[in-house]
């Protein structure tokens, strides 16, 4: 296998297709070079339910004990109970998962003690290196006294983790639709949802790596449907669908009308204030809803705006000492959580919030979500610099608008924002529209998009 892993060294993460991209030896590779970069003399290795997913994690395991460190397997799991055992055990920790790819590809999602991201610039450029220079030359010189391979199974002690964060007390009994997508929610939401008056309406628990009745990625419309459905069918009080690597969560209310992950952020950031006395930073990307800071700042709290990705989030989670941050990806970052992202930690809220009062979803998240969003839109473009650049040229000089380029170009005026970024990995433009109204919202987005599209 030639050693260029330019296609499978993301910013934050190792994903390609196996075994064309990446295989077993290389997961060797990787976990000796995980070994010396993080310095540790013992890790944590977990794994989705991906066909290559445990042969995969094993070789990264035998590659860290060659280097004297000492590996304690967790077995089948979520990303957020990867992080919780890299929290709670305060150990570098792996997990191999392609979150919502589909079936061939398989990836590393890797950190340091404490649950603290590895990317780029954390740690993986320095990885990839490792990694190409003993494929191409030498296996790296082992250990002189090995280290050992123990299991351990963390899933109960996630569970009750979690659940102690979240004041449940109070919860009324509730119907509840869960879509696993045939990823590792099927695996965790029976325990963490064990013991709570909630009648449990499972969809696709059946943990299959190869994705049987459709893509673990609730952000495509098309992947919430089934559960839209049902939740119309059984007359439930709400729906939660969950990625496959079960680290975003996506919610619908009694109707089957999806939220948006910028209400859910709202919701829980007025919690998490409220759990902190009314003080504290909460952190947002800056394509999430106005109604996000408003409600922070509605809440006592301070709203800070940053960069699309996680790693921007956690980086900055940790410079404010933030309580809590949230993303219009439905990931959801807590400080009583290592900082990592955890879906399941976003869903008891929601349930929490539900169930401590009598009406029905659709009502309790319409203070959170304010305003007409068109969601993002993607457009295949020839060169993403030249359309930012006819946009930034169309719009500098109005009058009552500004211009921002924190990432990609926002453009902003008192009724309506816009922003445009292009993707890191593919020729696409992505365009967020948000206005006061509907018709608002319409115009400045087809606007825009005549503008992308040329």
């Amino acid at each position: 296998m030639a050693a260029d892993l330019s296609q499978v060294v993301k910013a934050y993460d190792v994903r390609g297709v196996v075994p064309d991209q990446w295989d077993e030896p290389l997961a060797e590779l990787f976990g000796a070079a995980f070994a010396q970069v993080t310095g540790a003399s013992a890790i944590v290795v977990g794994h989705d339910m991906r066909p290559s997913s445990p042969g995969l994690s094993r070789a990264f395991a035998r590659g860290a004990t060659a280097r004297g460190v000492d590996v304690t397997e967790i077995g089948l799991c979520s990303t957020d109970q990867l992080y919780y055992a890299s929290g709670a055990l305060n150990l570098p920790g792996a997990m191999f998962t392609a979150s919502h790819n589909p079936a061939q590809y398989n990836g590393i999602k890797m950190c340091r003690a404490g649950a603290a991201p590895v990317g780029q610039d954390t740690g993986l450029a320095e990885i990839r290196e490792l990694v190409e220079g003993w494929a191409d030359s030498s296996a790296p010189e082992p250990a002189a006294t090995p280290g050992t391979i123990t299991q351990r199974d963390t899933l109960e002690d996630y569970a009750a983790h979690l659940r102690s964060l979240v004041d449940l007390t109070s919860l009324r009994p509730l119907k509840v639709v869960v879509d696993a997508g045939n990823g590792m929610g099927g695996h965790t939401v029976p325990t963490v949802f064990a013991g709570l008056p909630l009648t449990l309406v499972p969809m696709y628990f059946e943990l299959d790596g190869t994705f049987p009745n459709h893509e673990a990625n609730p952000l495509d419309p098309a992947n919430i449907v089934d559960l839209q459905k049902r939740v119309r069918e059984e007359g439930a009080d709400l729906g939660i669908a969950f990625d496959g690597d079960a680290d975003r969560c996506f919610v619908v209310d009694e109707n089957g009308g999806p939220i948006s992950p910028s209400a859910i952020t709202a919701l829980v950031a007025s919690r998490e204030l409220a759990k902190h006395g009314g003080k504290g930073t909460v952190i947002h990307n800056l394509i999430t809803s106005w109604s996000v800071p408003e409600v922070v700042r509605e809440n006592g709290g301070t709203p800070v705006r940053t960069r699309v990705g996680h790693s921007f989030i956690k980086a900055e989670m940790a410079r404010t000492g933030a309580i809590f941050g949230g993303e219009h990806s439905a990931h959801y970052y807590f400080a009583d959580f290592w900082n990592a992202d955890t879906g399941m930690l976003a869903a008891l809220h929601v349930l929490a919030a539900l169930g401590g009062q009598g009406g029905p979803l659709s009502g309790l998240v319409a203070q959170y979500d304010r305003y007409a969003g068109s969601g993002e839109i993607n457009s295949t473009v020839d060169d993403q610099k030249a359309r930012l650049a006819a946009i930034k040229t169309a719009y500098e000089g109005r009058e009552g608008v500004t211009l921002d380029e924190l990432d990609g170009l926002t453009v902003s005026s008192d009724d309506w924002w816009f922003n445009v970024r292009a993707s890191n990995t593919e020729p696409l433009l992505r365009l967020n529209t948000e206005a006061r109204d509907e018709a608002t919202m319409t115009k400045v987005r087809d606007e825009a998009l005549a503008i992308i599209r040329g």
